[in-house]
């Protein structure tokens, strides 16, 4: 039950953050909002946070400050909330261990809509946890201690980009359509703006040349493969 998931909403826009609260207790969530970062620091402290709507731009500490510090302690889902639309901001939020952007003139329903489907995803995850060990050409993946190794080295994934790569290892020479990673990991809601930004920061950190890729390849207006062409 929604319930029993408690909400995080932080944003300097007290408007801003009452109409996500509103809309978040009516689907039954539990919320706590705070209006900087200080403060969200001390809600996540006190409170069993399950998931964090973070705006970006704040007085003082600004969000992927706090995102950052919020990743050396817990791995719950974080979605931040921004005005800008910017590629820029976007790579840094998921570079920092976001689980999403979202661009502020998306409805408050659609907002409500994606930390459903991140909280679906994380807890089924917890659910039915599966130890796996998948290697594939110098890439090796431990679905229990979530590290990744390549030539003896660790390499150090956001999570998002851990699980897509584990999708790819465990379906080699598949390809996705953009369509079924949407569906698999954003329930549906996104564009494939999205998805590129992920897996172009993925390859950047398993591929060793850019010129001739060894991992992970773009099939053109069709999605993605992982594996040997």
């Amino acid at each position: 039950m929604n319930d029993q998931y408690m909400i995080l909403v932080v944003d300097d826009d007290q408007s801003i953050a009452q109409l996500l609260k509103d809309f978040l207790e009516n689907e039954q969530f539990r919320v706590v909002t705070a209006g900087d970062a200080s403060q969200a620091w001390s809600m996540f402290q006190q409170h069993a946070i399950d998931c964090v709507i973070l705006d970006i731009m704040m007085p003082g500490e600004n969000g992927f400050d706090l995102c950052r510090r919020i990743r050396t302690q817990s791995s719950l889902p974080i979605l931040f909330l921004s005005a800008r639309s910017d590629d820029v901001d976007k790579i840094r939020g998921f570079t920092l261990g976001a689980d999403d952007y979202i661009v502020k003139t998306a409805s408050p329903g659609e907002i409500v809509a994606r930390v459903k489907a991140v909280l679906r995803r994380t807890g089924a995850q917890q659910q039915a946890p599966k130890h796996q060990v998948l290697e594939y050409g110098r890439i090796r993946l431990d679905t229990a201690t979530r590290e990744v190794v390549m030539d003896q080295m660790n390499v150090s994934l956001t999570p998002r980009e851990f699980e897509l790569l584990q999708l790819f290892m465990e379906h080699p020479k598949q390809v996705f359509t953009y369509d079924q990673l949407l569906a698999k990991f954003w329930d549906g809601i996104g564009d494939k703006h999205t998805i590129r930004v992920h897996l172009s920061r993925l390859r950047e950190k398993i591929e060793v040349n850019p010129d001739k890729l060894q991992y992970l390849t773009n099939i053109w207006g069709v999605g993605y493969r992982f594996g040997d062409v």
